[in-house]
């Protein structure tokens, strides 16, 4: 070895510092990022302290912060290039604000913002630093709350799984149950598998921690999608067992069991348990594969190390690409100030209190929804009724009607709320109601046979919203996304008939008969149902 290489310095990495002047500056720009985003980002703290769905939301952004301040030894360690991706990501965010803002649907505006801040973040680091704050990051999508379409169909969907496993769990022990839909009968009991015990509650808090397990763990790509996307069997199956233990409990201790405290600690019991099976796959996906490392070093939360003592100091400065994505948020604010946010239209209709109980031969007598529904439905005004015609057959008559449809509460589709209550359909098709039409156009509806045990039901339904007659669920959503853009206004209803049918029934003549009744209602109801 020569002198010269003994005498050689070591190599010391660099560390790149900012100056406050420089810090208070980000911290400026990341506050006016948000500005232009504000009704959503309210709207979606609201939701937060206002659903037990949700509530965990608010816990996100910490984490966020804290998974990217573990990453500090790394980041100060490299340069702040930027990236001019950067833009292109926030002109995204901007395009879903500007539909989200003349929307006005805030689910899309929380969307916007996470997308900006991502484009945000990218074009300051840029790829070499982004790396390490991209995951991270990705963990704020989980805090904004999904559409309520979408949760209440999925909601119904796992009220009805968690029930069948509850009772198969029952079944286990011996226990005699019955199930229709999502109600359990105990004999003496009756258990409602309502949304707050569909495992909605622990679907989505535990879906994001198995996300951060996922995060944490240091085994293969494969390893920990499949240790993420576990999580949703994990919490229904979970949760059906913990549906299948309240039914043991009521059985041999009282239904006191069933109510309360304890049902409320049984659902921490539950998570707490379904995140440590989480833990346990993990370590079962660790002994797969050729290589077994040791597990302190597949696994651990790590803190940033130390900056060397001797570390040259380089000083950041902003790159272009940030610069000039700071000019395209200020240009955004600017619109947002400048673009008119016209008020909803609500149009003007009379009361469903008003409306007829005598059409032609037809006479109804008017019904009320109990308290717990209406809390459901989240409705503006509805009329129910049981209309007697000349065969002496009821029909049940309903219509929702909503004045907005914008801040989550919505026309459930009875394709979704049917099955919670037993009925399972064996028939579904669309009908043409010849000589029928509403505001001039022909009446086209869903017609369902359902079915629970022996009772058999005829439905008919349509969804009637700002002049349309919609059938399909979907396309409801679509139109309300374009009205709210173009025409400023979500209000819509649901019209529903049912009438009967016996084992002998002739389904032609129940056609008739519901055929008949929404020939006479139908002029009737844009009165109410305004287009």
């Amino acid at each position: 070895m020569s002198v010269e290489s003994i005498a050689r310095p070591a190599a010391v990495t660099p560390v790149w510092r900012a100056p406050w002047t420089l810090l208070l500056a980000i911290v400026a720009i990341g506050a006016l990022a948000s500005w232009p985003f504000w009704d959503g980002l309210h709207q979606m703290y609201v939701w937060w302290i206002g659903s037990p769905e949700d509530g965990f939301g608010v816990l996100i952004p910490p984490v966020a912060l804290f998974l990217i301040w573990q990453q500090k030894d790394r980041l100060e360690r490299v340069a702040f290039t930027g990236s001019w991706w950067g833009l292109a990501i926030i002109v995204l965010g901007g395009i879903c604000l500007l539909l989200g803002q003349l929307g006005t649907i805030y689910t899309l505006v929380q969307y916007a913002f996470v997308i900006t801040l991502y484009g945000l973040v990218l074009s300051l680091l840029g790829w070499p630093a982004f790396r390490f704050v991209a995951i991270p990051l990705l963990i704020l999508f989980f805090m904004i709350p999904l559409p309520n379409f979408f949760v209440a169909n999925l909601s119904t969907m796992l009220q009805l799984v968690s029930s069948q496993l509850g009772v198969y769990v029952m079944r286990l022990f011996d226990i005699s149950v019955f199930l229709e839909g999502n109600v359990i009968d105990l004999g003496g009991y009756k258990l409602q598998v309502a949304d707050a015990c569909s495992g909605l509650r622990y679907l989505f808090p535990l879906m994001t921690m198995g996300f951060l397990i996922a995060y944490f763990y240091k085994g293969a790509l494969w390893k920990r999608v499949i240790l993420f996307l576990s999580s949703i069997p994990v919490t229904v199956f979970m949760n059906s067992f913990r549906i299948g233990a309240i039914g043991l409990t009521v059985e041999h201790w009282g239904i006191g069991m069933a109510e309360g405290f304890l049902h409320e600690f049984q659902g921490w019991v539950v998570f707490m348990v379904s995140a440590g099976l989480l833990i346990l796959e993990m370590v079962a996906l660790n002994s797969l594969g050729r290589a077994h490392a040791p597990w302190q070093q597949v696994f651990g939360i790590e803190m940033p190390a130390p900056t060397p003592k001797d570390a040259v100091i380089r000083t950041r400065m902003l790159p272009p690409a940030f610069l000039a994505a700071t000019a395209l948020l200020l240009s955004f604010a600017a619109a947002t100030l400048i673009i008119p946010r016209s008020a909803e239209t609500i149009p003007a209709r009379e009361s469903f209190v008003e409306f007829p109980m005598q059409f032609g031969d037809w006479h109804g007598r008017r019904e009320s929804l109990e308290g717990i529904y209406t809390d459901a439905l989240k409705l503006d005004d509805y009329v129910l009724a049981d209309y007697v015609g000349r065969s002496g057959q009821p029909v049940n008559f309903y219509v929702a009607w909503y004045n907005s449809q914008r801040k989550g509460e919505a026309v459930h589709s009875p394709r979704s709320c049917l099955p919670a209550g037993g009925w399972q359909t064996r028939e579904f098709t669309q009908r043409n109601l010849t000589g029928v039409s509403i505001g001039g156009r022909p009446l086209r509806v869903n017609r369902a046979v359902i079915q629970m045990g022996t009772q058999r039901q005829l439905v008919y339904y349509w969804f009637q919203q700002r002049g349309r007659v919609i059938t399909n669920e979907f396309m409801v959503k679509w139109y309300l996304f374009w009205d709210a853009l173009t025409r400023h206004r979500t209000d819509g209803a649901l019209v529903r008939l049912i009438v009967p049918l016996s084992a002998t029934s002739d389904t032609d003549v129940a056609d008739a008969e519901l055929k008949d009744l929404v020939t006479l209602i139908a002029p009737t109801l844009t009165q109410y149902i305004p287009n």
